[in-house]
């Protein structure tokens, strides 16, 4: 495994995923090809075919043309270009007043930042209804409203590996706007490595990807449009990629991208297995703690939040790193001081909230990483406890 030490276990797979090999060596094979992609001599032309493959790759798993996949440089770029860019689109037909947006307000910072962002002037912002970490489908037909614009959700909560059927949130837009459509954003950003980002599996008509999330080199994201939806871009200066992200492309990381996407495909049915084999001896050996709460509902296998109520988990965190774990608390890119905000919303404890830590784990995480991270883990717990 690329970058990890032997000596530690990396069990922080949602926040950053390590390279894969394969996608390494896709992205070191590419870097040898340093012409500019845009050049049409024939060291820019060789660029321009593994940017092209890789983005014919990516098109293919989700289902859609090549030119629908738009390079940027990850989750947060992509969810800010199709937010803000859907927009301000917009803005040429409705004032700002006048567009109303619903998102799910327990995604990630980077969805939720540029929708608040237009909130802040003027545009009509409102959280989906949910009943703890479900969307409340009943209320949701009662939000939405003629000047709906957009609706924002993600497919997997990367803090508590929730899961949402964006889907079936397709299906009541399209029912109760049959006549006018609803544009639908998902950042699926932590689907690949347990299910499909298919365009018509998700309903969506922008969906956010990011490499990091799957075992591609850091770096590198995509928005991928299923029918080229128009998009206002928030870049200006060149050309590429139908102007939405001017600037030139990296094959090298496209390449590695596409790679990584095409083996978390390649092995997702068998890791779907083994991941929950892991997280049921997680929670089966967690649970001789007291006062310890599972976070979510309908999970992904490959994520568990847990909160252990009445812990300083930020001092529990530093004492599992010492002992060569690699967790976390929350999203890395969160810095609410009042702890997880989608424990927070989805069970409205504060407690709960502050209290939480995330284990999160991969294809090459063994059932013996697992053990010994909760024997790490209760024997840290109770050396609190006991102070």
């Amino acid at each position: 495994m690329i970058g990890i030490s032997p000596r530690r276990t990396y069990l922080d797979w949602a926040s950053a995923a390590p390279v894969s090999p394969r996608a390494w060596r896709a992205f070191m094979n590419a870097t040898k090809l340093f012409g500019n992609p845009g050049s049409v001599h024939a060291d820019g032309v060789a660029a321009r075919v593994v940017l092209e493959e890789a983005r014919t790759r990516i098109a293919r798993l989700a289902g859609t043309k090549s030119d629908g996949v738009i390079f940027t440089s990850g989750a947060t770029e992509s969810n800010n270009l199709s937010i803000l860019g859907y927009l301000h689109l917009n803005m040429k037909e409705m004032s700002l007043e006048e567009m109303h947006v619903l998102y799910l307000s327990s995604a990630h910072s980077s969805t939720t930042g540029p929708v608040e962002r237009f909130g802040s002037v003027g545009v009509q912002i409102e959280p989906v209804a949910l009943q703890g970490a479900t969307i409340d489908e009943e209320a949701l037909k009662k939000q939405i409203r003629p000047t709906t614009v957009l609706v924002v959700m993600e497919a997997v909560c990367g803090e508590t590996g929730t899961r949402f059927d964006t889907r079936n949130v397709r299906r009541i837009l399209n029912a109760i706007s049959p006549d006018r459509h609803i544009a639908l954003h998902v950042d699926a950003s932590q689907l690949p490595l347990v299910g499909s980002f298919e365009h018509t599996h998700l309903g969506a008509d922008m969906i956010t990807l990011d490499a990091q999330k799957v075992g591609g080199v850091r770096g590198s994201g995509v928005l991928i449009l299923p029918k080229m939806f128009a998009l206002q871009p928030l870049a200006f200066g060149g050309g590429q990629q139908h102007a939405l992200r001017p600037g030139t492309e990296t094959p090298a990381l496209a390449a590695a991208f596409a790679e990584a996407l095409s083996e978390a495909a390649d092995n997702r049915e068998t890791f779907l297995v083994h991941a929950q084999t892991l997280k049921e001896e997680m929670v089966r050996m967690l649970s001789v703690l007291e006062s310890v709460e599972v976070n979510g509902t309908n999970q992904v296998p490959h994520i568990l939040n847990i909160s252990l109520l009445g812990r300083d988990t930020d001092y529990l965190l530093m004492l599992l790193d010492a002992d060569g774990f690699s967790v976390s608390t929350k999203s890395a890119c969160e810095s609410d001081a009042d702890g997880s905000r989608p424990v927070r919303i989805f069970t409205d404890d504060r407690e709960r909230a502050s209290s939480t830590l995330r284990i999160s784990w991969g294809p090459t995480t063994t059932l013996r990483d697992v053990r010994r991270c909760a024997a790490s883990l209760i024997r840290n717990v109770r050396f609190i406890d006991t102070r």
